[in-house]
């Protein structure tokens, strides 16, 4: 088990991605996806949005602190998990960006754009998004199952959450995936202050050897 700064923030960054994306999804639930005018425009959508976002931002903290981790006990697979995961959740944090932050916009100054066909880039662009971020936390469910690195049932409900979350952008097809993160997040915080006893027992002499004269 690593104990780097940065392993330490898994446990409380997917806690608190877990819930934001939880309450996140809950308030955009009751919008209408294909009306984009009305839907981005609503504050409370707005809200929601910055919100969703700021999920991310922790699930990509969670990844980084959970790194070492899946290295060391999955191997080379849990290397391409975390990587996999880390890219997907990157770009469709990129696709939430545009979605909070220049769709209001559009909205606003161009609505036409937003019932237009997307280009094949812009097409392929999103699917990519989808498809990896589905992918990289699948993997990580996997890994954290095959290697015992997390409890079986967190494993599964990330890895199911993951296939799940190819439709992350719509509510509330995020939340499977928030709530094992989530639970993940409670877990790793649970463990850590029993780990502390054994790194205590462990851990050299802090002064010098004494000497017989």
């Amino acid at each position: 088990m690593s104990h780097s700064p940065l392993a330490k923030l898994a446990g409380p960054s997917a806690l608190g991605a877990g819930l934001l994306i939880v309450a996140a999804q809950l308030v955009m639930l009751p919008f209408d996806p294909k009306d984009h005018v009305a839907t981005t425009t609503d504050r409370v959508f707005q809200v929601g949005g910055v919100v969703y976002l700021a999920g991310f931002v922790l699930l990509l903290l969670t990844l980084v602190g959970l790194g070492d981790r899946l290295a060391r006990a999955a191997g080379t697979f849990g290397t391409v998990a975390v990587v996999v995961a880390l890219a997907g959740t990157m770009l469709l944090g990129g696709d939430l960006w545009f979605e909070t932050f220049a769709v209001p916009w559009l909205a606003d100054q161009a609505p036409a754009s937003l019932d237009t066909d997307p280009t094949t880039l812009l097409a392929l662009g999103a699917f990519a998004s989808y498809i990896s971020f589905a992918a990289g936390w699948l993997l990580v469910g996997l890994a954290g199952w095959r290697a015992r690195t997390f409890p079986v049932p967190i494993s599964v409900g990330i890895a199911i959450g993951g296939v799940i979350g190819f439709q992350a952008m719509l509510a509330p097809w995020c939340v499977p995936l928030a709530l094992a993160v989530g639970a993940l997040g409670v877990w790793l915080l649970r463990a850590a202050p029993a780990a502390a006893p054994t790194l205590a027992a462990e851990a050299p002499p802090s002064g010098g050897q004494h000497v017989a004269g």
